[in-house]
């Protein structure tokens, strides 16, 4: 997804300054979208004002500079429309928690053990902030997303638990953690692919945080 989409999207629901839209590209709802810099943003800003599909306004502040509002037009809704309809391209995930999964025959048993608590202690985390999401009464929409977030880490964090054991028996068994074939470099990046148990990538209300600004 690229800049322009993103910002796009933002305006969709509310208008909003080049600051606002990238607080929620980095570290609001779209940061699991895009991480979009200022120096992306302004100029995406600005060649979609020159082509009409975004318009700007300054709005004074008392004490501060005045600040420069943007509004999506008709024009910039048809072109999100068309954005958002095209082929996704697949989703990509990192996990460093994996890494050590596949290095465990490498590592002694308790590194290995420790890393699966602190993983399923993160997941429990996640899972609990989703679920006070779910009970804010956001939109359909919202949501859905938030349950979809809960079902991906309930399910990854079922198999840890359910399978922690076997990872632990399988380390420290002093096999090299990266074989000259790569075959299990390989594995990895199939875990890590879009659909696996462990792939789901943090998933957040995205209209109910752009719709509570």
């Amino acid at each position: 997804m690229n800049v322009r989409t993103v910002c796009l999207a933002i305006l969709h629901f509310k208008d909003a300054t080049g600051y606002e839209i990238r607080k929620l590209s980095a570290e609001g709802s779209l940061s699991h979208f895009i991480d979009a810099s200022f120096g992306a943003i302004y100029p995406a800003l600005a060649r979609m004002e020159t082509e009409g599909l975004v318009t700007a306004r300054i709005e004074p502040q008392p004490g501060k500079p005045p600040r420069k509002v943007y509004s999506i037009t008709e024009s910039g809704r048809a072109e999100l429309l068309a954005a958002l309809s095209a082929p996704m391209a697949p989703d990509t995930y990192r996990s460093e928690f994996l890494l050590v999964a596949i290095c465990a025959e490498a590592l002694p048993p308790d590194v290995v053990a420790a890393a699966l608590d602190r993983r399923c202690a993160q997941l429990d985390e996640e899972i609990a902030h989703l679920s006070s999401l779910a009970l804010k009464g956001k939109s359909p929409p919202a949501q859905w997303a938030v349950n979809y977030g809960i079902a991906c880490k309930t399910a990854a964090l079922d198999y840890l638990r359910t399978h922690r054991q076997a990872l632990v028996a399988a380390s420290g068994t002093g096999r090299s953690a990266l074989p000259a074939d790569c075959h299990d470099v390989d594995v990895m990046a199939a875990a890590s692919a879009p659909g696996a148990i462990e792939a789901a990538p943090p998933v957040s209300p995205v209209l109910s945080e752009v719709q509570s600004r």
